[in-house]
Protein backbone atom coordinates (compact mmCIF):
# COMPACT_ATOMS: atom_id res chain seq x y z
CA UNK A 1 0.00 0.00 0.00
CA UNK A 2 1.24 3.51 -0.68
CA UNK A 3 0.36 7.04 -0.15
CA UNK A 4 1.05 10.57 -1.06
CA UNK A 5 1.51 12.88 1.19
CA UNK A 6 1.60 16.38 0.12
CA UNK A 7 3.34 18.39 2.46
CA UNK A 8 3.36 22.59 2.58
CA UNK A 9 6.59 24.46 4.37
CA UNK A 10 9.42 22.35 3.24
CA UNK A 11 12.14 24.98 1.90
CA UNK A 12 15.40 22.86 1.77
CA UNK A 13 17.17 19.56 1.85
CA UNK A 14 17.12 20.03 6.33
CA UNK A 15 12.97 20.02 5.80
CA UNK A 16 13.00 16.73 3.43
CA UNK A 17 15.65 15.29 5.76
CA UNK A 18 13.02 16.24 8.72
CA UNK A 19 9.67 14.97 7.07
CA UNK A 20 11.65 11.36 6.01
CA UNK A 21 12.51 11.23 9.99
CA UNK A 22 9.44 12.09 10.63
CA UNK A 23 7.72 9.74 8.74
CA UNK A 24 9.86 6.76 9.06
CA UNK A 25 9.26 7.01 13.32
CA UNK A 26 5.55 5.91 12.41
CA UNK A 27 5.15 2.23 12.82
CA UNK A 28 3.54 0.36 9.65
CA UNK A 29 6.12 2.48 7.54
CA UNK A 30 8.85 0.95 5.09
CA UNK A 31 10.22 3.46 3.03
CA UNK A 32 9.80 6.81 2.11
CA UNK A 33 10.41 9.60 -0.96
CA UNK A 34 10.16 13.08 -0.44
CA UNK A 35 10.14 14.93 -3.09
CA UNK A 36 10.90 18.76 -2.45
CA UNK A 37 10.15 20.26 -5.53
CA UNK A 38 7.00 18.35 -5.94
CA UNK A 39 5.75 19.17 -2.10
CA UNK A 40 5.33 15.53 -1.97
CA UNK A 41 6.31 12.58 0.20
CA UNK A 42 5.25 9.02 -1.14
CA UNK A 43 5.23 6.38 1.86
CA UNK A 44 4.98 2.73 1.32
CA UNK A 45 3.21 0.79 4.11
CA UNK A 46 3.39 -2.92 5.51
CA UNK A 47 0.32 -2.05 7.54
CA UNK A 48 -2.75 0.82 7.41
CA UNK A 49 -1.19 4.01 9.16
CA UNK A 50 -4.11 6.07 9.44
CA UNK A 51 -4.39 10.19 7.50
CA UNK A 52 -4.63 11.33 11.12
CA UNK A 53 -1.22 9.60 12.11
CA UNK A 54 0.58 10.84 8.87
CA UNK A 55 -0.89 14.48 9.69
CA UNK A 56 0.08 14.37 13.15
CA UNK A 57 4.25 13.19 12.72
CA UNK A 58 4.02 15.96 9.92
CA UNK A 59 2.76 18.79 11.87
CA UNK A 60 4.86 17.62 15.08
CA UNK A 61 7.95 17.99 12.35
CA UNK A 62 7.13 21.53 11.80
CA UNK A 63 4.91 21.43 8.38
CA UNK A 64 1.36 21.25 7.11
CA UNK A 65 -0.14 18.56 4.74
CA UNK A 66 -2.23 19.64 2.65
CA UNK A 67 -3.86 15.80 1.00
CA UNK A 68 -3.45 12.52 1.02
CA UNK A 69 -3.92 10.11 -1.30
Amino acid sequence: MTKTIYVEGMTCNNCVRHVEEALKELEGVKTVRVDLEGKKAEVELSREVSDQEITEAIEDAGYDVSSIK
